[in-house]
């Protein structure tokens, strides 16, 4: 079929839209600097702490997912309703306040507190930013309008090894004995790249907020009053034991149905942490598993709606498991290729750098950039195109993972770690874009909170901490990174499950 004069229409976007996105783009790759230093800040805090890789993956997964998935719920649902550059901007600024508290960490209690406050902060980032590139981007051009935006999450990751290892190896050699109030070279690290986020929440306050669903023809005003009054609702229902009031003015079968799943999550946990130790771990995960049951089980009551076109659409949650598939294959290499690397293969940080760092955030960039510019050209072809993406990843991980993991060759480990990042990268604005054409723009904000629930939850949450785990259990940290494939098969079976449901959700979306 030729192309149409409106569509090609379609496909152009202001030019203010593009200098929006660019600034969206260093808050996203600030984001991942700040998240991601840990990395090669690991070994140092490892031995400074004396924490295990358990430990670290918990650190780094689960203290910072748990807190990021669960208050992306709530403000997920606030971007929908307040001006959303000034509550990115206050996430902005939370978040790096955080990182630079974890530079005056002492111990684990401290660093685990700073990494929450990190993740708070950040919850904010994606439902706002989503909400804004579907505002300020026709439909045609989304996924790479959103794909260019999370080239930031690759760039800011990289970007943190190759900064994070030259500020470690100049403090400690200038302060042999410990530089200013006694700071480490990885406590100053955290200091110096939290600081320009402060900077940045200014320069998101500037930028214009654009008029929702204006660019879908569906103009939606919003209504701040509402939205506040939302939040403080929704926290009500993911903060127990605030849960028990909500479920119980639900009516006795969702007191009854809240308590059955507290006591079911609290009961594993408790197995859990008998079987494998590392209670906060099990713990942490279970907490956050219940605070989501809750605010899903309200949402079910009070936006009928909303809740049927995400938790109750197998293609939206079939969406949601495939990229949690993807995340925790993804997340277990970004995070562990520094700390194997450099025990393996005694590389310094600033090799490192050089040689994880740099290719991880061109891998990364080529990845995302390259999955979302297929995912609208297939999307052109196939009903679920933009899903199909998602198998790249799982299968091309598998090989990358076994030899990566397995050779005594640098060269062969930075260029399966290359490979391997541009793989896992591809699917991100794919799955990202695809879940929100199930959506009505009134719920994108919900939409995208709940969509990063499963890779965070799922990937981020498990993926680090298992990888670290099976290290300690096995004295191979490439095993443990290695096993991290056991996601594949229910990533391909959800990417299955997406592709028979998906027309059927996007006629509902539509209509």
């Amino acid at each position: 079929m030729p192309t149409r004069e409106s569509d090609k229409q379609e496909d152009k976007a202001p030019a203010y839209s593009w200098y929006a996105l660019g600034v969206l783009f260093l808050v996203y790759l600030l984001n991942f600097v700040d998240r991601q230093i840990l990395s090669i800040l690991a070994n140092d805090i490892r031995a400074d702490l004396g924490i295990d890789d358990a430990q670290l993956g918990f650190l780094y997964g689960t203290a910072f997912a748990i807190f990021y998935a669960l208050f992306g719920i709530p403000l997920g649902r606030l971007a929908d309703s307040v001006p959303r550059l000034r509550l990115l901007s206050a996430g902005l600024a939370l978040w790096s306040a955080m990182t630079m508290l974890s530079g005056f960490a002492r111990n684990m209690a401290t660093l685990t507190f700073a990494r929450i406050g990190v993740g708070v902060g950040e919850a904010s980032a994606n439902p706002c930013a989503y909400s804004l590139i579907s505002d300020w981007f026709p439909k045609r051009i989304r996924a790479t309008a959103i794909s260019i935006y999370s080239a930031g999450l690759f760039l800011g990751s990289g970007l943190s090894l190759i900064i994070g290892g030259a500020i470690v190896e100049s403090w400690n050699a200038a302060y042999t004995g410990g530089g200013p109030l006694g700071l480490a070279g990885w406590q100053a690290a955290f200091i110096i790249v939290g600081a320009p986020g402060l900077v940045l929440a200014l320069w998101v306050l500037a930028l214009r907020e654009p008029q929702r669903g204006a660019m879908d023809g569906v103009v939606q005003k919003s209504n701040q009053r509402r939205g506040w009054a939302s939040f403080f609702h929704e926290i009500a229902e993911i903060v127990p034991p605030l849960t028990l009031l909500s479920a119980a003015r639900r009516g006795p079968r969702n007191l009854a149905s809240n308590l059955l799943a507290a006591a079911v999550l609290a009961t594993l946990a408790f197995l859990a942490s008998n079987a494998f130790g590392n209670g906060q771990q099990f713990w942490f995960v279970a907490i956050g598993y219940y605070a989501v049951f809750s605010w899903a089980s309200a949402l079910r009551a009070q936006d009928a709606q909303a809740f049927s076109m995400t938790w109750k659409s197998p293609a939206f949650m079939g969406v949601v498991a495939l990229y949690s598939a993807v995340s925790y294959i993804g997340y277990t290499i970004t995070y562990w290729a520094a700390p194997y690397a450099e025990r393996t293969f005694l590389l310094s940080k600033t090799d490192l750098g050089l040689l994880i760092g740099a290719p991880n955030a061109l891998g990364g960039f080529l990845g995302v950039i390259v999955g979302g510019w297929l995912a609208d050209r297939l999307a052109r072809r196939f009903d679920a195109g933009r899903a199909m993406v998602g198998a790249i990843p799982l299968l091309l991980s598998i090989p990358l993972l076994f030899v990566g993991y397995t050779t005594s060759s640098v060269a062969t480990f930075v260029v399966c770690n290359f490979l391997g990042n541009m793989a896992t990268a591809s699917a991100l604005g794919a799955c990202a874009a695809a879940s929100q054409a199930l959506v009505l723009p009134r719920m994108r904000g919900t939409a995208a909170a709940i969509f990063l629930l499963g890779p965070t939850l799922v990937g981020l949450a498990f993926g680090p901490f298992a990888a670290g785990y099976i290290s300690e259990s096995s004295g191979s940290l490439g095993v443990g990174v290695v096993t991290s494939l056991v996601a594949v098969i229910p990533g391909l079976l959800a990417l299955g499950l997406v592709v028979k449901t998906h027309s059927s959700s996007v006629a509902a979306a539509s209509g």
